[in-house]
């Protein structure tokens, strides 16, 4: 689990700075406030469909339209980052978090997180040896995760028949 970082505004302040900064400023409308403060409350990743699960049991009601708009917003703010695994997309924490990557569980889809900053060199030196600026970068690893290894060989062949 990845450590936060300090930061000097809260997700709320950041939201709504970016709203109010944009060519046609926007209002920070309620539904919006409510979504940053339930996706900040935890650190997991999440897709939208099972975002708009949670809130609903939660007694947050907003709109399919709005959360999905809301969702992209936050990412273009800087706020979440979004990752594209096959044809799932998940969101995770960026505003307050260091650099870092994945191991994706192809069983279980678990994510764990990781930062190696020795990685993180070795791709600044690619990108300078190609005279190109890199801005941030995403690295999903994708295998299977210790518990599902585990499960898969603790099987015997008869349980297979």
């Amino acid at each position: 689990m990845l450590h936060a970082v300090q930061v000097s505004l809260t997700p709320e302040q950041k939201f709504q700075e970016y709203l109010s900064t944009r060519p046609r400023a926007q209002r920070f409308t309620g539904q919006q406030k409510d979504m940053v403060r339930f996706i900040f409350s935890s650190h997991e990743h999440f897709d939208a469909d099972s975002l708009l699960e949670e809130m609903r049991k939660a007694g947050i009601v907003v709109s399919r339209a709005t959360a999905y708009r809301t969702l992209t917003k936050l990412v273009d703010a800087g706020l979440l980052r979004r990752l594209v695994t096959g044809s799932r997309t998940t969101f995770e924490h960026d505003y307050g978090y260091p650099s870092h990557d994945h191991l994706r569980c192809s069983a279980c889809g678990k994510m764990i997180e990781f930062e190696n900053p020795e990685l993180e060199s070795k791709l600044k030196e690619v990108a300078m040896l190609h005279g190109f600026q890199m801005d941030s970068h995403s690295l999903i690893v994708q295998g299977t995760c210790a518990e599902c290894k585990k499960a898969k060989n603790s099987r015997r062949k008869l349980d297979l028949i």
